[in-house]
């Protein structure tokens, strides 16, 4: 079983893995709804997907097997060697993961035979060059608020986020630079240790070294002999033409650094469009509005319009009513495979609200003319 078989349950639900309880319930209601039994009868694969999204949630919901969970994440090798009949036992509280869930997370435990054969020799190499296999970066998800027009007309935006990096200081090793490092003690260099647990030997990462199976006798100043810092990081993102309120940009490879040489992961840009103040769209469609007086809706005439591509005169025919919509062809959104939007005006029609005696005398002869 290797780490890749352990499930991500943040991409089940659809969340961050920062994603606040609030969050994850949320993400967990609305994918149930959609993926509800009743709502896709005979649909064997929403099925699974309603059973996958319960088990995510069953445990990211839980404050303590999320913790528990988030840490076999990041020490993939060293979780697997770490549980028995009850489930994991890592250090003095232990986890509290039962064979089911265990299920949930490597997607199917198989034949119990192979979980517990840990004693072996040939089990312990394979422990340890498992721990310096190359594993991929996590993706990091931000979320970004650009311009109404930038979303429309494309451009170019710098984001500024942060991310787990090597520590430059030590090279990642965690030590001190020019001091050495020792082989763990307790383990001899192996990074397990075996621990009886009732009818089984069990084997487990080393709480002195955790797993590393070497000894830090002068912690890096830099990264606290964490062998990796939070470094923030700028970059200049472009922003494609037509890009939709909610859409993702994907980067690959700004996200978390790979370990032992793994590729880094990708960053999610979700898009937040902000609102402008004369301009809204719906669909592929960019709308506004213009107000022209009772004359020039009687007598016709120009109004002026603001549009992506600048303000033009827009003719209005006489007996124009009001709730009239004019379509401008290729004044909308120029989208990034040439295609060019409309833009479509709404006139509403200004009615004068007090009148002196003359202004009034002059409409009830204009009224009474029209009978």
């Amino acid at each position: 079983m290797s780490p890749a078989e352990i499930k991500d349950l943040y991409k089940v639900l659809g969340v961050s893995e920062n994603a606040t309880k609030d969050e994850i319930d949320k993400a967990f209601r609305r994918l149930a709804i959609k993926y509800h039994p009743d709502r896709n009868k005979g649909n064997k694969r929403a099925e699974e997907r309603f059973k996958e999204i319960n088990e995510a949630h069953q445990i990211l919901s839980d404050k303590e097997k999320r913790q528990q969970y988030d840490f076999m994440r990041k020490n993939p090798y060293g979780a697997m060697h770490g549980f028995g009949t009850e489930g994991f036992g890592m250090g003095p509280q232990g986890f509290k993961f039962n064979m089911e869930d265990l299920g949930n997370i490597f997607g199917g435990l198989g034949g119990l035979g192979d979980v517990f054969d840990f004693f072996t020799t040939s089990q312990r190499k394979s422990s340890r060059r498992g721990m310096s296999r190359p594993i991929r970066g996590e993706d990091i998800v931000i979320s970004v608020a650009i311009p109404f027009r930038m979303a429309a007309e494309g451009g170019k935006n710098t984001i500024t986020f942060s991310r787990t990096e090597t520590c430059q200081s030590c090279s990642g090793t965690g030590a001190e630079p020019g001091s050495k490092t020792t082989k763990c003690p307790r383990c001899e260099g192996t990074g397990t240790i075996l621990v009886s647990q009732g009818a089984f030997g069990v084997s487990r990462p080393c709480p002195d070294c955790i797993g590393t199976g070497t000894r830090i006798t002068h912690p890096c100043r830099v990264c606290n002999g964490q062998g990796n810092v939070r470094t923030p990081r700028s970059i200049t993102v472009k922003i494609p033409a037509g890009i939709k309120d909610g859409q993702k940009i994907r980067l690959r490879g700004e996200g978390e650094v790979g370990r032992n040489g793994g590729p880094n992961g990708d960053l999610f840009i979700q898009v937040n469009v902000e609102r402008d103040a004369v301009l809204r769209r719906e669909g592929d469609i960019i709308q506004s509005s213009a107000d022209i007086d009772l004359a020039t809706a009687m007598l016709g005439g120009k109004v002026n319009v603001e549009t992506l591509q600048g303000n033009i005169a827009l003719k209005i025919p006489p007996g124009t009513q009001s709730g009239t919509v004019f379509k401008i062809k290729g004044q909308g959104i120029r989208f990034t495979k040439g295609r060019v939007g409309d833009h479509h005006v709404t006139v509403k029609v200004r009615i004068p609200k007090n009148l002196n005696a003359e202004q009034r005398r002059l409409f009830e002869a204009f009224s009474a003319s029209l009978r």
